[in-house]
């Protein structure tokens, strides 16, 4: 425990922070605090809290066996996991590749508006920007991607939290959004927003990412679970400051459009409230978290892949599984595939594209806590103190009756 101190394990939660907010996170955000006001803050709270449910389940499996969750279920259920699993990974990287390279084409149009069509805009810059990252993922490693990240989050972090502080609607409002639960009707749109506002909240399969990222820094021992935690809650803190801010945005300013649209339109308006120079800062910061995102995705999930590759060749040496190569053909091969072929996907609407990978991202969710309460709850798989205790099986709960019902419904 002493060798990851606090400082070196505040890592991996906020990679994995900054790769699950992306530019659908901010346009719901906005749009939902125009539609509701600051009355809904609340739910970014339990969005967050949610996927740390998940993911501290996760990190939990992980130190207790030395098993991602993904070796743990074939090492007990069989390869058979794996050929269920890789349908929906490959039809997920599609979509959520697409909707990235979308969203970072719509926000450099903006930023540079050299194309007459907003259309060959997104699409230009969508592709430059895959190429972008898939050059600075494959030549870079982890240990680049991490500082590259870093810089993303500051760009992000500072701009979106100094604009909501300049719109400040007031401490007692916004304790009371945060405090009391309540859904504003909104022609009847109340409830639906605010469903779609908890779901969107930090990723979905990313989450299992988080333990390829905590191999990558050394933390594989059951000792380390606190500091996990720790680090875990100052990234889904960070989520829902974020979350939290972009709703503010959204309230006090009007707008019009929709999708990645509707953030070009809002630095509009920040420019004719705040000035240009808030314009520009929210740019500036709507690239830098729509890029993390983009880089985040495309650094980590072929480490999914590639392990789902080496379990299919050896799906008895799941216990003893080595951090995944990333200089290997599995690795490079999929990280090639999810920043090239998703270029098809820039032909469509950045809208569809958001709404198809939160969809299938919705679906997955509740397998993953559905997962989390039988692996965890088994003594003789994860031990005594590593057992789901009842606070975690509630909440675990809670996960699968809410993503259940989101991927229903949707």
């Amino acid at each position: 425990m002493q060798r990851h101190s606090f400082l070196f394990m505040l890592g991996p939660g906020v990679l994995l922070a900054a790769t699950g907010v992306g530019g659908g996170d901010l346009a719901t955000g906005s749009f939902v605090g125009g539609l509701l006001g600051t009355a809904v803050l609340w739910a970014v709270l339990v969005g967050a809290f949610l996927k740390f449910v998940v993911t501290e389940g996760l990190a939990r499996w992980q130190l207790a066996t030395g098993e991602t969750l993904v070796e743990g279920a074939v090492a007990r259920l069989g390869p058979v996991v794996v050929w269920l699993f890789l349908p929906y990974l490959l039809l997920w990287s599609f979509f959520v590749g697409a909707a990235q390279m979308s969203a970072c084409g719509v926000t450099l149009h903006a930023i540079f508006p050299v194309f007459d069509s907003a259309q060959n805009g997104k699409i230009v810059f969508g592709i430059a920007a895959g190429l972008v990252g898939l050059g600075l993922v494959w030549r870079g490693g982890y240990a680049l991607f991490e500082q590259l990240m870093r810089v993303c989050i500051v760009l992000m972090f500072v701009s979106v939290v100094t604009t909501a502080a300049f719109l400040w609607p007031g401490t007692m409002e916004v304790l009371q959004g945060l405090l009391v639960p309540r859904i504003p009707d909104a022609d009847g749109q109340g409830v639906t927003w605010t469903i779609a506002l908890i779901g969107g909240v930090g990723g979905t399969l990313t989450v299992l990412c988080y333990g390829y990222w905590l191999r990558e820094k050394g933390v594989t021992k059951p000792s380390d679970l606190r500091a996990c935690r720790t680090d875990l809650a100052s990234g889904y803190i960070m989520t829902a400051v974020f979350g939290v801010s972009m709703i503010i945005v959204g309230s006090n300013v009007a707008m019009q459009g929709s999708g990645a649209e509707l953030l070009v339109d809002l630095s509009d308006r920040l420019d004719e409230t705040l000035g240009p120079a808030f314009k520009w800062l929210f740019l500036v910061g709507t690239w830098g978290t729509v890029f993390s995102s983009l880089l985040g995705v495309w650094q980590a999930v072929p480490y999914l892949f590639a392990d789902c590759w080496g379990l299919l060749r050896e799906p008895r040496a799941a216990a003893a599984r080595r951090s995944v190569d990333t200089k290997a053909a599995p690795y490079r091969g999929y990280l090639l595939a999810i920043a090239l072929i998703p270029m098809l996907g820039l032909f469509f609407g950045f809208r569809e594209m958001q709404k198809l990978y939160t969809v299938i991202g919705a679906l997955f969710f509740p397998v993953l806590a559905l997962a989390l309460l039988v692996f965890n709850g088994r003594s003789s798989w994860v031990g005594a103190e590593f057992r789901n205790g009842p606070a975690a099986i509630v909440a675990l709960i809670a996960v699968l009756a809410f993503f259940g019902f989101i991927g229903t419904a949707a």
